[in-house]
C-alpha cells in the first residue's frame, strides 16, 4: 500500500472506531501497557511522550506515573481519538496532559526535550516504524527511555483473521505489515536502527475474554483498524464478515463467549 493512503486509512479509521475502541480493547490490551510501563520505569516530575496515544489509555496511566510535577503529550494520527483524549483530560480535571495530532513518523512539534517517550500498540500501523522511533528519540534527552509495544507473531493471535476477511471485500489491505514488526527479533532490531542503546524485550502471550458474540464482533469490526472499512460495508457484507470472522475464532468459544490467545512484544531502549 501507498505510504500516504496507508496514513489516510490510518487516521480515518480510528476516526471511525473512537465510540468503541475502549469498550473493545481496554482490558484486552491492558497487560502489554502495564509491562511496558514498568520497562520505562517513570519516575514523579518526569515529561513524557505518548504517541499513538488513542483515548489515553497510556496516557492518563502517565500522569498517574509522573505526578503533578510531571506532564504528559500525547499524539495521534486521529483527530478524534484527540478529541476523545481531551474531553476525558477535562472531565478529570487534568491540568498536566495535553493531547495534539500528529503523525508518528512526522512529530512536528516545538516542545523541550522528553524524559522517556512511549507507543502502545501504534507502530503495526505506520508505514516506517524505524522514522516512527528515529521521531520518538529526537524528541528525548540524551539517556532519555523509549518504550513501545505491538502485537506478536500472527500464529499467536487468534482473532489475525479479521484481516484477510476485510480485505477480501476492499480494494487493498487494511494493514499489510500488521504482524511484521511483532515476528521474530523485528522490534528489538527495530530499536536498535533507530539508535537505542541498551535494548531489551520481552513477549506477553495472553488471553483476550469477550463475553458474547456481540462483544467480539464490536471489537473486532467497530473498535479496531479494519473500522474504515466495516463502516462502508453494506448490510449484507456486514453479516457476511460476522459470520466468517465467528466461524474463524469458534475454536476460542467457551459457553456463549470466548478466550481467544493473543501475543504481545514490548521492547525499550536509552538514547546515547
Amino acid at each position: 500500500m501507498d505510504a500516504r493512503l496507508q496514513r489516510r486509512v490510518q487516521r480515518y479509521g480510528w476516526d471511525k472506531a473512537v465510540d468503541d475502541y475502549e469498550a473493545g480493547w481496554r482490558a484486552q490490551l491492558e497487560p502489554a501497557q502495564s509491562l511496558m510501563l514498568d520497562m520505562a520505569a517513570l519516575r514523579p516530575g518526569e515529561r513524557v511522550l505518548d504517541v499513538a496515544c488513542g483515548t489515553g489509555l497510556v496516557s492518563f496511566r502517565i500522569v498517574d506515573a509522573v505526578g503533578e510535577d510531571g506532564a504528559v503529550l500525547g499524539t495521534d494520527i486521529s483527530g478524534e481519538m484527540i478529541e476523545a483524549a481531551r474531553r476525558l483530560a477535562a472531565e478529570r480535571n487534568i491540568g498536566n496532559a495535553r493531547f495534539e495530532r500528529c503523525d508518528a513518523e512526522d512529530l512536528c512539534l516545538d516542545v523541550e526535550p522528553f524524559d522517556a517517550a512511549l507507543c502502545g500498540l501504534g507502530l503495526m500501523y505506520v508505514p516506517d516504524p524505524v522514522k516512527a522511533l528515529e521521531e520518538m528519540g529526537r524528541l528525548l534527552k540524551p539517556g532519555g527511555r523509549a518504550g513501545a509495544a505491538v502485537w506478536g507473531a500472527r500464529a499467536k493471535c487468534g482473532w489475525a483473521d479479521i484481516f484477510p476477511i476485510t480485505d477480501a471485500r476492499v480494494a487493498s489491505e487494511v494493514c499489510p505489515m500488521f504482524f511484521h514488526i511483532g515476528t521474530r527479533d523485528m522490534l528489538a532490531r527495530s530499536f536498535a536502527e533507530a539508535g537505542f542503546t541498551d535494548v531489551r524485550s520481552e513477549r506477553l502471550e495472553v488471553t483476550l475474554i469477550y463475553s458474547s458474540d456481540d462483544e467480539a464482533l464490536a471489537a473486532a469490526f467497530r473498535g479496531g483498524p479494519v473500522a474504515l472499512a466495516y463502516n462502508r460495508f453494506d448490510d449484507a457484507t456486514k453479516k457476511a464478515v460476522h459470520t466468517e470472522y465467528l466461524r474463524s475464532i469458534a475454536a476460542y468459544r467457551t459457553g456463549e463467549g470466548y478466550e481467544i490467545p493473543g501475543e504481545f512484544v514490548v521492547a525499550a531502549g536509552v538514547k546515547l
